[in-house]
Order: structure tokens, then sequence, then C-alpha cells
């Protein structure tokens, strides 16, 4: 699925999504300084593409494969309709260079919330500010009426547009997880007890949440998708295209409390204490959140690799073992 160009996209904790090429072996640099853009560096790469910095407050991604991007500037424009309380990114310019298409897309302000969450330890408590900031981008985003641009869109690793066949949310989900479950299930079988039924049962819960309301989804609110000023205020929110789509925003909230700390030494206690705040906060059925936690897991279990040798199969393997909607014997 598309993704803004101002940071690394989502990638497992086996990759280095920020390495920098040597000069000789990319292009792109003298490309851009040819375009009038003499600085322009490489600060990140992702499954979608990779990402320069071009200065005077614009970047440029050169995108893996042929992105919809005009259905991307779309949803861009739909989020800007709004007023919220942060940046969102915005294409200028789309061009067509030999084999690839590039986005001129205007550099978002702040910091990123934290650092690299495949590799940063995290403080056994989450610092108040930090919970602050994400209610504050979740409110935001849960504002966001879902458009049909958004309804279009495909995330990443499936073959058709989220919403395409279904009215509701809950049933488009479903879908998509049986979709992913049918790519690679076999080799995440072995890791996960009761495989068959836990699937089964996670798309039984889906299936029997209720309506709710349909907003924006960003799909992948990892602290460095969240860029905050120098008092922690979120100022900016990238990297949509990940999960990107239109939905229940409790879908968001678990997400978010999932992915927040994925690997640091206390990611499960972070996990459990987001759950719960976001359930009393937000007013999202616990329940209805731990579904949505399985949803995520196994939608998205095999996009960086497709067996245990990668970080991130791994990750949903031991969602999917606590998960207490997929589990009949979770804890």
């Amino acid at each position: 699925m598309d993704s803004a160009p101002n940071s690394a996209a989502k990638a497992g904790p086996n990759t280095a999504p920020n390495a920098v090429p040597d000069s000789a072996a990319d292009p792109w640099p003298r490309h851009f300084a040819d375009r009038g853009h003499p600085g322009a560096r490489r600060i990140g790469a992702g499954v979608e593409g990779v990402v320069y910095a071009l200065g005077e407050g614009r970047v440029a991604k050169v995108w893996n494969g042929r992105p919809p991007v005009e259905l991307t500037r779309q949803v861009y424009a739909d989020l800007a309709r709004h007023r919220l309380p942060f940046a969102t990114p915005e294409i200028f310019e789309v061009e067509r260079h030999r084999d690839a298409v590039v986005t001129y897309e205007r550099e978002l302000p702040g910091a990123p919330l934290r650092g690299d969450s495949a590799h940063e330890e995290y403080e056994r408590e989450l610092p108040v500010r930090h919970r602050d900031t994400l209610l504050a981008v979740l409110r935001g985003l849960a504002s966001v009426p879902g458009t049909d641009a958004m309804r279009r869109l495909t995330v990443q690793g499936d073959d058709r547009p989220l919403w395409q066949g279904h009215d509701r949310f809950q049933d488009a989900l479903a879908a998509l997880v049986a979709r992913a479950v049918a790519r690679h299930g076999t080799a995440l079988a072995p890791h996960v007890p009761d495989f068959d039924g836990g699937v089964a049962r996670t798309l039984d819960a889906l299936r029997s949440l209720p309506d709710a309301p349909v907003t924006v989804i960003h799909g992948d609110l990892i602290p460095p998708n969240i860029h905050v000023d120098a008092a922690g205020r979120p100022v900016a929110v990238l990297d949509f295209g990940f999960c990107t789509t239109a939905g229940d925003p409790a879908f968001e909230a678990a997400v978010t409390a999932a992915v927040c700390d994925m690997y640091g030494p206390h990611a499960r206690r972070h996990t459990a204490d987001l759950t719960r705040l976001f359930a009393q906060e937000l007013g999202y059925a616990p329940a209805a959140l731990t579904a949505y936690q399985a949803a995520y897991a196994l939608s998205t279990y095999d996009l960086f690799g497709p067996d245990d040798s990668d970080g991130h199969f791994r990750w949903c393997a031991g969602q999917l073992r606590r998960n207490t909607v997929f589990s009949a014997h979770a804890s």
C-alpha cells in the first residue's frame, strides 16, 4: 500500500531501512541535483520505496513498482480538508522517470516520538507525555470520516482493495485475514497451538462486532511515524500506507497499542497498559480491541518473511499465542 515519504517504511527487525548506499551506486542524488536540488540525500528506505531529503521543506520518494499515487494524493487531500492538530503528508508533484515513479512532497515538522521501535529499549512505564501524544493522535484521526479514496486502497501484501465486495469494515477485515492465512498459514500454524481453531474464533469475533463509525485508519502508528515538538506535542503524522484504509477507529487504537513497543524488554506490559488505556479513554470495547489485534497479527505475519527466520513473523506468532480471542487457552 502507498505510504508517505517522510520516514522509512515499516521494516522488520532484521532489516536496516536507513542504511545509506555508496553514492556511486545510487543515481538519484544526481537526478535530484539536475532538477535543482544539489543537496539531496537519502534518509530512509523500506518496502514501498526510498526517501530523499531535498532541502527547502521538501522530500522525494522513489517508489518500488507502480503505486497508485493519484489515489494516495486524493487520500492526502481528504485528510487536509480537516483541521487536525498535526500535519499530514501532501504531494506537490508526481514524476515518472524511466521505470520509476517519484513523488515530491512537503517535509513534515518535528522529530520522531521515539527512534526505531525495532531496536530501541523502552522504560518499564511509558511516560505520561508519550501516552498523551498517542491519545491525541488517535482522537485526531478518528475525527476524519472515511472516504471513497480510502476504501479503494489496497493494504500491504494484498491483491485487492480492502473494501472490495464489502459494506462493513469488520467483514472486509475478516476477508483480508482469510486471504492472508491462505498465503503462508501452513508455516505459521506450527508456532501457534490450535491454529485453525484460533483463525475460526478470530473470524467469528470480527464478523460479530457491531457496526462502528468509519474513519481514516493510518494502520502503522509506530513512534517513528509520529513527530513531536520540543514539548512533546504531536505536530505531524507520516508514513500512511502500510495498512491505511477506512474503518473502525477501534482498529487503529488496537494496532497502536500492539506496535508502539514491539521488541523492547517491557513490550508485553506496554501493549496491555495501552490497550486498557485506550479502552478507558476512548470508549472502545476491550473484546473488540483484542479481536483487532489478532486480525492484525494474522494479516501481517508474512509481510517481511514467510517463516520464523523473520522477526515480525515471530512477533505475530507470539501475539496470537497470548491473544484471548484467538487462543482458548491464553491468559
